[in-house]
């Protein structure tokens, strides 16, 4: 596996990290006993940045993540996330309000069951209070030494900028892939100019540019994607075909799909890092082995389109609204 750097902060994670999300909500039946042993398998093979967040679940996924840490703590680089109201296991709003940042931190260590968080995002940007004070409240989690480097997930420039004369931020989460390329025109570019590494979350479209689905069917009855615009309708059914393109190109390789998405995104730049999402071990190493295929001109050419061609948006309107772009 290689390394990079996120930022100029000094952080420095495997090429291919794992978002453990999956392992035990919103895709389908929860697999903790298989996604343990994820965990375990992707340290083996030096994917060492594992990717959470409070609201997995809500709780359960970082707890999932504390017990697949037990005796392996000093492999792992561990990012989460905080930043939202959760009502009676429901997400009901933002909430990045000081005090919550720090009750939240000590909540995310307890479950983790780990000294430390190495990367502490704020989920998404809350309207309701100034970065600043959201940002200087994390900043004292990392004078108190509960957590490491900060970041920042779906944050727009102006907000970056801000965040970054209180507190050097290491890390910008946002969603990035071959159809959803919203961040190269303006955030991207801010980013660097600010040493902000990008961690690229949704890398396959939500399994979407894996080639693996084949029919809205296919997706559980309680899987959240049910809801997703891109798999709804003639959406759907207009994204498969774009599928097929990908598929072309690994099929050129011998490689899969989600390899392809993966290796497309760690060639947009050094500094940008794909966290691909899986509870099974069968896909950790398909996707983490995406990092020594090499696209050529022609192969980029052919995918350019995409973007342009994909149908829907990336959320419903009620999590659209707290993205900033």
């Amino acid at each position: 596996m290689d390394y990079r750097d996120l930022g100029t902060t000094g952080l420095k994670v495997s090429a291919v990290g794992l978002g453990c999300m999956s392992m035990n909500w919103a895709y389908g039946t929860p697999d903790e006993a298989e996604g343990i042993k994820t965990i375990h398998r992707a340290l083996d093979i030096g994917v060492n940045f594992l990717d959470t967040a409070e609201i997995y679940g809500p709780y359960t996924n970082e707890e999932l993540v504390g017990k697949a840490l037990k005796g392996r703590r000093d492999k792992a680089i561990i990012a989460t996330k905080f930043g939202f109201k959760i009502e009676s296991g429901a997400i009901v709003g933002a909430n990045s309000h000081p005090k919550r940042v720090k009750e939240a931190a000590d909540e995310s260590l307890t479950r983790l069951g780990i000294e430390h968080i190495d990367l502490y995002y704020q989920h998404r940007v809350d309207p309701k209070i100034p970065i600043e004070e959201t940002v200087g409240a994390m900043s004292e989690l990392v004078e108190a030494g509960k957590v490491r480097y900060l970041g920042l997930s779906e944050a727009g420039p102006e907000t970056l900028k801000r965040a970054c004369r209180e507190h050097p931020i290491a890390a910008l989460q946002s969603e990035y892939s071959l159809w959803e390329r919203g961040l190269e025109e303006r955030i991207i570019p801010c980013a660097r100019e600010l040493g902000i590494g990008i961690v690229a979350y949704s890398p396959v479209g939500r399994g979407l540019l894996t080639g693996q689905i084949k029919s809205f069917d296919d997706l559980p009855a309680d899987d959240y994607r049910r809801s997703d615009p891109r798999y709804q309708g003639d959406n759907f059914a207009k994204n498969l075909k774009l599928v097929e393109q990908v598929k072309r190109v690994a099929s050129k390789h011998g490689a899969t799909a989600a390899q392809v998405a993966i290796a497309w995104l760690l060639m947009m730049g050094q500094d940008i890092v794909p966290i691909p999402g899986t509870k099974r071990v069968k896909y950790l190493e398909e996707n983490s082995a995406a990092f020594s295929l090499k696209l050529d001109k022609e192969d980029l050419e052919s995918l350019e389109e995409l973007a342009q061609r994909a149908s829907g948006e990336r959320y419903e309107a009620r999590r659209m609204a707290l993205i900033e772009s």
